[in-house]
């Protein structure tokens, strides 16, 4: 029953990738790069579970999720299987990791599902829970010791920490051969949402901006978000932080 199971998934991914986005109404190259290249992991039950579980405001639907939780931890086991070697692109290692990170924060929560909040799990980005590298580390580790070290700071746009003030989910996988333009538009659809207040004269920001501050040009927050919006924010604008919304991202 297990494999019929799989095999019907394999079955609906494959129609799921032949559909043009709703956003761009183009395909993504799955069959050109992590689905099929031997070099990279297969990523086709990440992106079922991703389009099936989660629309298109990030919202999860974790009780579903939680019915196919075999399946994210088959995926997740094939990450184990095939991790970054010398000869992978930088953009081949930043999505693995940003999938690496995605899948197991939504598989701590499943793990601890019913939650209402990410933080009512005990020490949730200090757990040992990620095979890498010869390790297991935490998703405290993954991102400050490797994510946040390759100089990326659209990165706090892409990884989601499966709450309602984080960046949204976003419902489709990270590949090397699009992500630069998947940052982009995490990172334009981040700083225009009602996650921050952006006027002129006075900038209220969500608190990943103080958090990660000097991963922004160097601290440079208005220069950053001058970048991302058409409001021509001055140098002296005010700057502020609202509040961070901890409920967990589900519907």
């Amino acid at each position: 029953m297990k494999y019929l199971l799989l095999f019907t998934i394999l079955i609906q991914t494959i129609t799921l990738v032949a559909t043009p986005t709703k956003d761009h109404g183009k395909l993504m190259p799955y069959e050109t790069n992590g689905f099929q290249n031997p070099t990279y992991p297969d990523h086709t039950l990440w992106q079922f579970l991703l389009q099936q579980y989660v629309d298109d405001t990030g919202q999860v639907d974790y009780s579903g999720l939680l019915k196919e939780k075999h399946v994210l931890e088959s995926y997740v086991n094939i990450l184990k299987e095939k991790q970054p070697s010398g000869n992978w692109s930088r953009n081949a290692k930043l999505s693995y990791y940003i999938n690496l990170y995605n899948s197991y924060t939504v598989l701590l929560i499943l793990d601890n599902y019913p939650t209402s909040s990410i933080k009512k799990i005990n020490q949730p980005w200090d757990q040992k829970l990620i095979p890498l590298g010869g390790n297991v580390i935490s998703l405290g580790d993954l991102e400050h010791e490797i994510l946040r070290k390759m100089d990326e700071p659209r990165i706090h746009f892409a990884i989601n920490c499966a709450s309602a003030s984080c960046p949204k989910l976003l419902n489709e996988v990270y590949l090397p051969e699009t992500l630069d333009e998947q940052l982009e538009r995490v990172t334009y659809e981040f700083i225009e949402s009602d996650r921050n207040r952006i006027e002129k004269d006075h900038l209220e920001l969500s608190k990943i901006f103080k958090w990660y501050k000097n991963d922004f040009l160097d601290g440079d927050i208005r220069a950053y978000i001058n970048t991302y919006t058409n409001v021509n924010i001055a140098e002296d604008a005010k700057v502020s932080y609202l509040e961070y919304d901890w409920n967990l991202n589900g519907r």
